[in-house]
């Protein structure tokens, strides 16, 4: 028999003109509150072995390491009794595009903000610990059934959003841009919790589809359609248990919109309505009558999930994995440092980012910085001249403007003294604040190593990625899993993204070659997935083994930042420049 308990806590984080997480845009500012956040935990222990895990989904664009290192310390210092390890606790994040931002340790991601605000990051990491304690407090008898359904054709709750990039996978049916809503994964995976009294505890479900019915012109906290979603599910319930929680996550997100329609005044697509309040509400009320329609079926017909719990966590330095063949086909693939592509820069039809004429610019300069890299290699030394070499052929056709693992903009480490004016763009301007500091030194922009985790409930394995990973590249990725952990009982893989950390996107091989949005931003060049897949599978392997027989390498780690370090980019520190 499993206990289950459950508890949710606010992680709103409200601070005046902070930057909001997700566009990366320098006037997306918090001004007010529309929705509060939350952090919604499930605590499941099995009574015949004791093992136990903690899931917690966070209403913030993605969880960070410095987020589940925080989480990790607080338990370990006030509740150390509980017996929480990294390996038994999985957060996830449902990527609302409305919340604060400030709580990464990686120096790109406080470039927007701009800047580490220490208030944002310690009440998120309170409020996840707090639900954790809360769900562990509340353990009772329970039984955990499964169920999944799809979304019928023309139910327009999203759609792929980069059909060109699609349609070069050998594996799909070519789809039209009118049938962009067939090009996306429209299942969801639906677990209900009951107490063994027959009493609803609570419910978690997985769907992909990005959290940005609301977009960049919005100034208010909101937790966008998968809030809505939760809230409108948690409201149904009420009567029936007023402590009800429901979890809205995600599965392959990375591809897939609710906006669908082009908005000819704001010139980006939108939702079903002009106003995006409206448009969110609408799309997670789509979200929330699925859920309800596969709750009633869960209770009815749904499959009892079985007892036993499993998990396990490694470490992978994604600048330098060699994939295995079976996925690559190719004995010379490899990773790279992460770099970021113009592809990256210029953003998506729902969330433009630089404009055009900067656009133009950044691609001729990438192109000129490449000419003088492959020049400068004919007189450095061949360790030099083979890493300039290995980059180009590793990220392909991406065309680098930033260099996050070496720390290069432009292919210049000298921040301070780039070429182009602070006053042409906020981002260039933010860089150049914080390299003068000293807060862009020694450490890279964006991680290079990463946890992987995977924690199996009876016949289910949930794969923590730590990113967004599109439709395809998901299936593949699912497939790699259930292939080496089918034999050990498992039946359904679920890809959980933006969990444990955040690197960026992971699309396939043959997405990455026409560098859409989504191929700029998968940072460790065109064979990431394949990396993934291949450390993953090893991560599978492990546990097809007894406990006691596992043998996964702990010494590898993120870095860590010191506090002297954040202090010189620090949301106060930027306020002041």
């Amino acid at each position: 028999m499993y206990e289950v308990g459950t508890g949710k806590a606010d992680i709103t984080a409200f601070k005046k003109d902070v930057g909001m997480m997700g566009y990366g845009m320098f006037h997306n500012r918090i001004k007010g509150v529309e929705t509060p956040l939350y952090a919604r935990a499930f605590v499941v222990r099995d009574l015949t072995t004791k093992r136990k895990i903690a899931f917690v989904n966070a209403e913030i664009a993605f969880i960070t390491i410095s987020i589940k290192r925080g989480v990790m310390k607080k338990l370990k210092r006030h509740h150390a009794e509980l017996e929480f390890e990294p390996e038994n606790v999985l957060l996830t994040a449902q990527h609302t595009h409305s919340g604060p931002g400030g709580y990464s340790h990686y120096g790109l991601y406080n470039i927007a903000v701009p800047g580490f605000v220490p208030e944002v990051y310690q009440n998120i990491v309170d409020g996840i610990v707090s639900a954790i304690v809360e769900a562990e407090g509340k353990m009772r008898p329970a039984k955990i059934s499964f169920n999944k359904g799809s979304f019928a054709p023309d139910i327009d709750v999203a759609i792929n959003r980069s059909v060109k990039a699609y349609n070069q996978n050998p594996e799909v049916a070519k789809v039209s841009e009118k049938d962009a809503h067939l090009a996306l994964d429209r299942e969801m995976h639906f677990f209900r919790v009951d107490g063994i009294d027959g009493k609803p505890i609570g419910s978690f479900n997985f769907f992909g589809v990005h959290t940005t019915s609301i977009h960049n012109d919005n100034t208010k906290i909101n937790a966008d359609n998968k809030g809505y979603a939760s809230t409108f599910l948690e409201a149904e319930m009420h009567n029936e248990n007023p402590d009800y929680i429901s979890v809205f996550a995600q599965k392959a997100t990375g591809d897939v919109t609710p906006n669908y329609v082009w908005d000819k005044k704001k010139k980006w697509t939108r939702g079903k309505f002009e106003d995006d309040i409206e448009s969110a509400r609408y799309n997670g009320k789509l979200q929330f009558e699925k859920a309800k329609e596969l709750n009633e079926l869960a209770q009815e017909k749904g499959e009892s999930i079985a007892l036993g719990i499993d998990y396990a966590l490694s470490h992978a330095n994604f600048a330098n994995i060699t994939p295995d063949l079976e996925f690559t086909n190719n004995p010379q693939a490899k990773t790279f440092l992460s770099c970021h592509g113009v592809a990256f820069f210029k953003g998506t039809t729902e969330g433009p980012g630089m404009a055009p004429i900067l656009v133009a610019v950044a691609n001729f300069a990438t192109a000129v910085v490449k000419v003088y890299d492959y020049t400068r290699a004919l007189f450095v030394s061949k360790a030099e001249r083979t890493k300039i070499h290995e980059k180009y052929r590793i990220q392909g056709p991406k065309k680098i403007l930033i260099e996050t693992g070496d720390r290069k903009l432009l292919g210049t480490r000298n921040v301070t003294g780039f070429i182009v004016p602070a006053f042409i763009d906020p981002t260039i301007k933010y860089f150049k604040v914080f390299h003068k500091s000293g807060g862009l030194d020694h450490k890279p922009w964006t991680p290079q190593t990463l946890p992987l985790q995977i924690v199996t409930l009876g016949q289910v394995a949930f794969v923590a990625v730590p990113g967004e990973i599109t439709t395809i590249a998901a299936k593949r990725l699912r497939q790699t899993v259930l292939d080496n952990l089918a034999q050990r009982g498992v039946s359904e893989v679920i890809i959980c993204s933006y969990s444990n950390a955040y690197c960026g996107y992971i699309t396939t091989f043959e997405e990455y070659q026409v560098q859409c949005y989504e191929g700029g931003h998968t940072p460790y060049g065109q064979w990431t997935l394949a990396a993934f897949q291949t450390k993953f599978k090893e991560l599978a392997q492990q546990l097809l083994k007894n406990p006691e027989e596992r043998q996964i390498d702990t010494s590898l780690a993120p870095v860590e930042f010191t506090e002297e370090e954040l202090n010189k980019r620090t949301f106060a520190y930027s306020s002041k420049k």
